[in-house]
């Protein structure tokens, strides 16, 4: 067990429990074994001596408990801030100011140069009275750095994405508003169409970064009417074929009884969007879509109602299966910024609903998501 006290035998502080009331594993008191704390833990006494070092903090800081305990407390965690000042010296919890109460989170640096997470907490006798206990909390910085990361090449990936189609409007504005004289009616179209087609293209990118922000922060709106999701798909395939797909290159089976779905109906139809066009753009072949009653992924509903959507083409290597619903995934090298399906994920899930993916019968891809009824408790 990696925790210890220090205090001379027969000590006993105030407000500290009695021994015999203490949990096993935690004889500096705290009400909790500190080795099943996620985070590192660090407290020192009224003197600044280390009375626990758990088995968090040992990960954290390469340093074992044993060499801790019972160490002055910049001993044991030499601390510096990133301008290589010492850290306890500089806050001096012990003889600075008694209003203080404790340290924010910020980032510190070990010996060794390796950076940490560090938080402290003051613990007094009474207000502005004498320091009876210091609490230190670690962590690493790996996850915040991943976090960071990933917000990078979200920037990096919309700027290159807005990058393309705002120079091709800039172009074909600048050049028609110096030159509109020179060019044919059927010219001045074209440009306009191009600049149109890419306007769209800038919104669709803000209204994917906005859904990602929503579904980050877990405030993706979930309006629910009616739909009839068979008639959803069927505007689909329709709007595919108007715009030059081969009708045969779809199959839509729909079983009948359906029970009445509500969701909201946008959303759904971005499901929808995403899946069919991942599969016309990734996939071969016929593009098959199922829509059938099924059990509820909710425990309280019986009934629910499936979708699924799968081609004939190469499919998903089975390495890449688990990552299919990440940001910045792509099928292919065909374009797309990869964030349809963490988007579509995103809003399954906002329903209650489930989605997964596999090998289609015919070899291709397949996606299947899963939606509760959710009727209205009016209707229920």
């Amino acid at each position: 067990m990696s925790v210890g006290t220090s205090s001379a035998p027969g000590a006993q502080d105030a407000g500290s429990p009695p021994a015999a009331s203490r949990p096993p594993g935690d004889p500096a008191g705290l009400g909790i074994d500190p080795d099943q704390l996620p985070d590192g833990l660090v407290v020192a006494d009224e003197q600044g001596h280390v009375i626990c070092f758990n088995a968090a903090a040992e990960r954290i800081t390469a340093v074992r408990a044993q060499d801790a305990l019972g160490q002055r407390l910049e001993k044991a965690l030499p601390l510096e801030d990133l301008e290589g000042r010492r850290w306890w010296q500089l806050t001096d919890p012990y003889g600075g100011l008694a209003i203080r109460v404790g340290q924010p989170e910020r980032n510190l640096l070990l010996p060794g140069g390796r950076e940490v997470l560090v938080s402290a907490r003051y613990v007094r006798t009474r207000p502005t009275g004498p320091l009876r206990r210091l609490v230190v909390t670690l962590r690493d910085t790996e996850a915040r750095r991943r976090t960071e990361r990933s917000h990078a090449e979200l920037i990096a990936t919309v700027a290159h994405e807005l990058r393309s189609p705002l120079t091709s409007v800039k172009g074909f504005t600048a050049t028609l508003l110096a030159k509109w004289e020179r060019f044919t009616d059927d010219q001045k179209r074209l440009m306009l169409e191009t600049v149109d087609a890419d306007a769209d293209r800038v919104t669709r990118l803000i209204a994917e970064l906005l859904d990602i922000s929503r579904i980050d922060s877990g405030r993706l709106e979930v309006r629910r009417q009616p739909v009839d999701i068979g008639a959803a798909v069927g505007r689909h395939i329709q709007a595919y074929v108007a715009a030059g797909q081969p009708a045969d290159r779809f199959l839509l089976r729909v079983q009948q009884p359906l029970p009445d779905l509500w969701a909201d109906p946008d959303k759904i139809d971005q499901v929808l969007s995403n899946l069919l066009e991942n599969a016309v753009r990734h996939g071969e072949g016929t593009v098959t879509i199922d829509v059938t009653a099924t059990a509820s992924p909710r425990e309280d509903e019986d009934t629910g109602t499936s979708v699924t959507v799968s081609d004939e083409g190469p499919g998903i290597p089975e390495e890449s299966m688990n990552r299919v619903f990440t940001r910045f995934w792509r099928g292919s090298k065909r374009g797309g910024t990869g964030l349809g399906l963490y988007i579509v994920k995103g809003i399954v899930e906002a329903h209650g609903g489930t989605i997964t993916v596999g090998r289609a019968p015919g070899a291709g891809a397949e996606f299947r998501f899963t939606l509760p009824v959710s009727a209205p408790a009016y209707l229920a």
